[in-house]
């Protein structure tokens, strides 16, 4: 068991027998009181966050978690398969685990997924994505001087919004986090 010194954010912890990942945790000495952490956290089933105090120096039961960075392979229904680089062993992993990036993904990225006792547990992709444009509106010379944005269609039918210059065939850097165009390739 550890205490509540040993946790920090993106800890997984077990807490009400469910695994929760800590998103905040801020230690706190209120005036005359004693001292407490506060924390919020994210439970890997259902999704939903919750906030508790707990007192300084409780014990808290961390997960055991691995990470291994897996080749994603291809979709399969509501899965995805990964294969383990060192292993080549198949893995399917949940599409609602990468949330809003999934749509990001490209077969043969590689990804981070995270095992309790061999259970899928969470899964990340990469920051940063390469990706070609398949489709958007032709840019006009001249039109840099503004901040303009127009949509533009990857490669795997995500839509992104990019600066006027982008044209068709360009390569694009997205950042998967929030969806966000961030430069152009050469």
């Amino acid at each position: 068991m550890a205490n509540t010194g040993d946790v920090s954010v993106g800890t997984v912890l077990r807490y009400n027998g469910e695994l929760c990942q800590v998103i905040e945790w801020q230690h706190r000495t209120p005036g005359n009181l004693r001292a407490f952490y506060q924390g919020k956290m994210r439970n890997l089933k259902t999704g939903k966050t919750l906030e508790n105090r707990f007192r300084s120096g409780e014990e808290v039961e961390i997960a055991r978690v691995e990470y291994k960075m897996m080749d994603y392979l291809y979709k399969d229904g509501d899965n995805i398969v990964c294969m383990d680089k060192e292993t080549f062993e198949q893995v399917p992993v949940p599409s609602e685990l990468f949330g809003d990036s999934f749509q990001f993904l490209k077969e043969g990225m590689e990804v981070k997924v995270s095992f309790e006792n061999d259970n899928v547990i969470l899964a990340e992709p990469p920051t940063f994505v390469e990706l070609v444009i398949t489709y958007c509106e032709p840019g006009l010379k001249g039109d840099t001087a503004t901040n303009t944005l127009k949509p533009a269609t990857l490669e795997n039918d995500a839509v992104v919004n990019v600066p006027l210059f982008v044209n068709e065939g360009d390569k694009v850097k997205v950042d998967t986090r929030s969806g966000e165009y961030v430069e152009r390739v050469k």
